[in-house]
């Protein structure tokens, strides 16, 4: 088995010294970068499996490096981790819908770190997997390219977050079935994260704006009640 190389992107020398020897010590490959700059370049030029990046960075914050690393096609598939000195929901929300995929506080628990790496390679694995088995999913009158994760309505080309496009897959790959909000941020960030069920509702309710700015009338994502969300179109994909 290939070991992984894992980023850690943070202006403080120790932290960056301690989380590598916690890391080391599980089998990883460690780089590091002190800066977002320093740490895109490497992610440009380097084969690297997932990043830890802290929120708060000198010149270019930790939330635009997110934002670049989820805009390059070369680079969105790799799963990141955030950092940060601030716990209020606000900063995990926003951190989470730029494409985060979890969110650690400071100081540092590094056997949580561990955990939480080995969390989100696992679930990398496994999406990589489906996509292997299912490149395109039809629904209504769009379709979900899951290779480039771009998603058409009507031949026009709608423009996602990585969440929004996590969500709308996930409810696409299940036609008929009622997911609760609980099920889909497990799915969608992972059991180990607690964030509150409406931030579910916050993502659905952009995707029904982006629809329909798109001339959708008919969204066919619907609300039950009390429960969560379904895509009650059906996926030819998965007949």
């Amino acid at each position: 088995m290939f070991r992984k190389t894992i980023l850690i992107v943070d202006d403080d020398a120790d932290i960056r010294r301690l989380a590598e020897s916690a890391l080391k010590q599980e089998g990883f490959d460690v780089l590091q970068a002190d800066s977002g700059e320093n740490a895109l370049e490497i992610l440009r030029t380097t084969e690297v499996d997932a990043v830890i990046l802290d929120v708060l960075l000198p010149g270019m914050g930790g939330l635009e490096t997110l934002r670049q690393i989820r805009s390059d096609r070369a680079l969105n598939h790799v799963p990141v981790i955030m950092l940060s000195v601030k716990s209020s929901e606000i900063d995990s929300v926003v951190g989470l819908e730029l494409g985060a995929d979890d969110y650690i506080g400071k100081p540092i628990r590094y056997h949580e770190l561990i955990s939480r790496v080995k969390s989100v390679l696992r679930r990398t694995r496994m999406e990589q997997a489906a996509v292997a088995n299912a490149d395109r999913l039809p629904f209504g009158d769009g379709e979900i390219d899951l290779v480039t994760r771009e998603v058409f309505y009507q031949s026009r080309k709608i423009a996602l977050t990585f969440k929004e496009f996590e969500l709308l897959a996930l409810l696409v790959k299940n036609p008929g079935r009622a997911l609760t909000r609980n099920e889909i941020l497990d799915a969608i960030w992972g059991n180990e994260y607690a964030l509150e069920t409406r931030t579910v509702d916050v993502h659905i309710r952009r995707l029904r704006m982006k629809f329909k700015k798109a001339g959708s009338n008919d969204f066919l994502i619907e609300s039950i009640r009390y429960v969560g969300y379904r895509y009650r179109g059906h996926s030819p994909a998965l007949a």
